[in-house]
């Protein structure tokens, strides 16, 4: 495939904290060696109840209702894309989908991710990369996080990249290599929390700072990211489901306490990983927590003048992962490469994904 220097491309994503469906038109042009994008249009798409319960409950599905689930997601996708671009103009070189996350389980050598790459294609016609991390667990990699390739050649002009998703992780440039992995869990364990009180989540983070902090389960948490700390694995729902959430059961706080506890938490990793001996480091803060202001109020207090926060425009931080998952794309239709070892630990660097329809 002969490599282009301009590409148009809708990044699709489905994170953990299953907010929505995030679709994001993007162009990417290449010039004197280095990458510059622009979003041209950025919607997230509401789950119905029906896939809400869906992806949150996928991995306790049978095999059968696993392999139904993957198409008929691959579908939704497709026509959610479809409705995105009704009406718009414009050429569109091809789709690249995250899909969404059912298990993830580099020990173990898989990873996997429903929202079938050949249902988006007969659905919208276009061509279609999907499945990114397979190639990277194949070959003894966490697979996770992904992101940081797009921190390198599109946000690089600071000291760190911090997503504030699901799942916090953070990437950064050490001795001429890209260096990442996951911190926490950030709004997978908040939204968790926040349900009990019947909201989706803390806005703001104005529940949790009506609570108080308890310093058994910080530090009951902390124990565990300590032992995580070690060797840095990519988390998943796995790993929240058998070691965090058991503690939050059974520290019987209100909803508030436990709310400022995982926030503190989250706070004290997070500062936690980046580099003690940087001052006044500028991070960007992207993901649905950049949006909450206590968290990031706790990471200012924790960090003492290390660090200076950086969330950028609104876009940005909703739909920097979609956009750079259409990178990402853009990469695997190049052959180059979208996933580094210096990353995931994976014996090689990988261009990954499936291409469909081209």
């Amino acid at each position: 495939m002969v490599a282009k220097q301009r590409y148009t491309v809708i990044g699709v994503m489905s994170g953990t904290s299953l907010d929505g469906l995030d679709i994001a038109r993007c162009t990417f042009e290449r010039a004197h060696g280095k990458w510059a994008f622009k979003i041209v249009d950025a919607r997230t798409v509401k789950y119905p109840a029906r896939w809400s319960r869906l992806l949150a409950e996928a991995h306790v599905l049978s095999s059968e209702d696993l392999i139904h689930t993957d198409v008929a997601f691959g579908q939704f996708i497709g026509e959610a894309v479809n409705k995105f671009l009704s009406g718009s103009r414009g050429r569109v070189d091809f789709i690249a989908s995250h899909g969404h996350t059912v298990f993830h389980q580099p020990s173990r050598g898989f990873t996997y991710q429903i929202g079938n790459g050949n249902a988006i294609h007969a659905s919208t016609g276009l061509p279609v990369v999907y499945d990114f991390r397979s190639l990277d667990v194949i070959r003894g990699g966490e697979g996770a996080p992904l992101v940081p390739v797009g921190d390198k050649f599109l946000f690089h002009n600071f000291d760190f990249c911090l997503n504030l998703g699901g799942i916090a992780n953070i990437s950064m440039e050490q001795k001429r290599s890209r260096v990442a992995f996951d911190v926490c869990f950030c709004n997978m364990a908040l939204n968790h929390v926040a349900a009990k009180a019947g909201k989706t989540y803390d806005k703001n983070g104005n529940m949790a700072s009506a609570g108080e902090i308890d310093s058994s389960l910080l530090k009951k948490i902390d124990r565990i990211y300590a032992a995580l700390r070690r060797k840095r694995p990519s988390l998943g729902r796995e790993i929240f489901e058998s070691q965090i959430r058991p503690l939050i059961e059974a520290s019987r706080l209100s909803v508030n306490d436990q709310l400022a506890t995982l926030t503190e938490s989250a706070a004290v990793e997070i500062i936690r990983a980046i580099p003690q001996n940087l001052k006044q480091g500028r991070v960007l803060c992207t993901g649905g927590g950049a949006f909450n202001s206590f968290l990031l109020t706790r990471m200012l207090e924790r960090a003492q003048d290390r660090v200076i926060l950086i969330v950028p425009e609104e876009q940005i931080v909703k739909f920097k992962e979609a956009v750079v998952f259409a990178f990402l794309g853009v990469l695997r239709v190049r052959d180059e490469a979208n996933c580094l070892r210096s990353v995931t630990g994976s014996t090689q660097d990988s261009s990954g994904g499936i291409l469909v329809g081209f």
